[in-house]
């Protein structure tokens, strides 16, 4: 395995959510507050308010200020530059959303999703023009792109070959309604875990948490054997293992019990890390 320092880091999607109020959120914490709280109970966030609106520097910028070192943002792309028939015409949309002012999150800057609609298949010729539409930095600053592909027909060669070539991730998944593999293309992974149930304090079973803990410490060392069974290789597997960053989001599913799901899971991790 390569000589280098990795990390995992596990959070939710977004801060501002009404049942949290209920269940994680201290009792009377002002809503101005919830960043502030929620970004010391776990690791990172998915900022999914990008994906409807633009938001303000200074608005990117005040995050970064409420959030503790060490601590990391994902930023979902908008929805205006993905949801369209030819993903090559993005490229005004893309340049709009990048200088928006995301690099004022600074070194809190994790990795930039791209969701992909369900009803989007695979076109190779479009999905290079569009993945090519992606800057590697901005001001200085370098950027690491997650593309979440939903149809099963870029399950195949040729995406994983393209992924590789560009150094993008594709998001792995629990989700049954969503393609998954265990195919890696690049130096981190990106977990979106989308079934918690409701019926369960923390979402997802003790036994369930710790094999989730299992793999992404597998993922994170250099491993690339992870339950084939489950979730299949669509390319062969390279003998040599890489470290990798790891990013896990509870998000969907069962969303009132994500931030239990994440605290739970960092906690297995953690124990796995100090031994």
């Amino acid at each position: 395995m390569k000589n280098r320092k990795c990390f995992i880091r596990v959070g939710i999607g977004g801060w501002t959510y009404a049942p949290w109020r209920d269940n994680f959120y201290p009792a009377g914490l002002a809503h101005a507050h919830e960043l502030e709280y929620a970004s010391r109970q776990v690791t990172a966030i998915e900022i999914n308010g990008t994906y409807y609106s633009t938001q303000k520097p200074a608005t990117f910028a005040r995050w970064a200020a409420e959030t503790p070192d060490g601590f990391l943002f994902s930023v979902k792309a908008p929805r205006y530059s993905t949801n369209r028939r030819i993903l090559a015409d993005a490229g005004e949309s893309v340049e709009r959303f990048i200088q928006s002012g995301i690099a004022e999150l600074g070194e809190k800057l994790g990795p930039v999703l791209w969701q992909l609609p369900p009803t989007k298949h695979c076109d190779i010729a479009d999905i290079t023009a569009f993945v090519s539409l992606l800057p590697n930095k901005i001001d200085g600053i370098k950027l690491r792109h997650v593309l979440d592909v939903r149809h099963d027909s870029f399950m195949i060669p040729d995406f994983f070959k393209l992924m590789r070539k560009y150094k993008i991730a594709s998001v792995f998944t629990d989700s049954r309604d969503y393609p998954s593999f265990a195919d890696f293309s690049t130096d981190f992974v990106y977990a979106r875990l989308m079934c918690s149930q409701s019926e369960i304090k923390s979402g997802y079973s003790p036994e369930s948490l710790d094999t989730w803990a299992t793999r992404f410490n597998k993922l994170a060392v250099g491993s690339s054997a992870v339950d084939q069974d489950v979730f299949p290789r669509i390319t062969p597997q390279t003998k040599q293992d890489v470290a990798r960053d790891v990013f896990v989001f509870f998000i969907n599913g069962a969303k009132e019990r994500a931030p239990a799901g994440a605290i739970a899971l960092l906690e297995r991790l953690c124990v796995f890390w100090s031994t």
